[in-house]
């Protein structure tokens, strides 16, 4: 396994690092925080425009036919800047679904669209007070229309349309994937709160017109092997935004003078600090093996879940450490090391949390299926 990324790869990193200065700065991601669209149109419009919004979608269906290390390069940079986008929702997970599930018809009128930015397709999957593997899904599709609740639907007021997984029969995989208009008589919508303050809803269906995408109990498998793709690129945003939340307090505890002297002199955070950049960077190295075993067509059933949960535990441990190494203004709204613990502890609890990360690890090495 190569680490060094190419000449275009690091130029495609200093691209999407620099648009997510120019169109999604810090100042942004707070004046975006629990707004009902959740992302500017501006930053949306550029990653359109940069061909960015088809990162991983075929050229044969507008895409920009990436491989995961690309993928990989630009996630980090978002989970640097932590700009708000359906990027991951709309052209990550809905269109994988699609591309793998979908009828040539569905494919040739979704995904050009998908890849141009002009229409958002995000997931309706998690329901209330359900985990996070098939018999979580409950909502139930009958006679072409669907009912019952999702929770967590992320930017889903500014989607055109929900890719929704809904239950066909009561085996524990009998579960369709459907498409369903965000408009659509009997679909309703309530903005929910999020500790890191992001645009969620949750969505309820009351007999709402649905169009199957694939086999009516073939939802699951496409499900789960869109997800592994899909976590690769959080434990990268994961690492990414880890990286960034180490720099602000390494530079913090130069700048910050107690007793006389920095407060990274002090034995005791310096230590923290030495720990939080072993840890970062053992991180990083396992989410490229990921990436690069993906971009190989090698199984990632074991490497993708180790990840993100690698990833994230180290996200969410580095960015407490760093509370305490800011001190009382590091809980406060003025300070940006907050933004990056919020959203260190939602990235956590989404899209497979440590408990379901930790079972289909489990799972792996004991070579049993998940």
């Amino acid at each position: 396994m190569d680490l060094d990324f190419s000449e275009e790869q690091e130029m495609l990193r200093e691209m999407v690092r620099g648009l997510c200065a120019d169109q999604a700065s810090l100042t942004v991601v707070r004046e975006m925080e629990d707004d009902p669209v959740g992302y500017p149109a501006a930053f949306w419009q550029q990653l359109a425009h940069l061909d960015l919004c088809g990162l991983l979608i075929p050229e044969e269906y507008g895409g920009s036919g990436m491989t995961m290390l690309e993928a990989v390069v630009v996630y980090e940079e978002l989970g640097r800047s932590l700009a708000p986008s359906p990027h991951f929702a709309s052209c990550v997970v809905s269109a994988g679904a699609i591309l793998a599930a979908g009828s040539d018809d569905q494919k040739q009128a979704l995904l050009p669209a998908i890849a141009s930015g002009g229409t958002v397709v995000v997931p309706a999957w998690l329901e209330p007070e359900s985990g996070f593997g098939p018999l979580g899904v409950q909502a139930r599709y009958d006679g072409g229309t669907i009912t019952g609740t999702k929770w967590h639907v992320p930017f889903a007021q500014a989607a055109d349309q929900l890719l929704v997984l809904a239950r066909t029969g009561d085996a524990a995989t009998d579960i369709g994937l459907f498409l369903v208009d965000r408009d659509a008589a009997g679909v309703t919508l309530s903005q929910q709160k999020t500790i890191a303050s992001s645009t969620q809803f949750a969505v309820t269906f009351d007999g709402a017109a649905a169009e199957p995408v694939g086999p009516l109990t073939g939802g699951w498998s496409v499900w789960h092997n869109v997800m592994l793709d899909g976590i690769i690129l959080l434990a990268a945003q994961a690492s990414g935004g880890a990286e960034h939340a180490l720099d602000i307090t390494v530079q913090y505890s130069k700048d910050r003078f107690q007793f006389g002297k920095p407060i990274g002199a002090f034995q005791s955070i310096s230590h923290y600090l030495a720990d939080a950049a072993t840890r970062v960077d053992g991180a990083r190295t396992v989410v490229y093996e990921a990436a690069w075993a993906r971009a190989t067509g090698r199984d990632t059933s074991r490497l993708a879940p180790m990840a993100k949960l690698v990833a994230c535990d180290t996200y969410r441990d580095l960015t407490a450490m760093a509370q305490q190494v800011w001190g009382g203004v590091g809980f406060t709204v003025e300070y940006d090391v907050q933004l990056y613990f919020r959203r260190a502890k939602q990235l956590q609890i989404t899209w497979w949390d440590t408990r379901y990360l930790e079972e289909l690890v489990a799972a792996s090495v004991l070579d049993e299926p998940a």
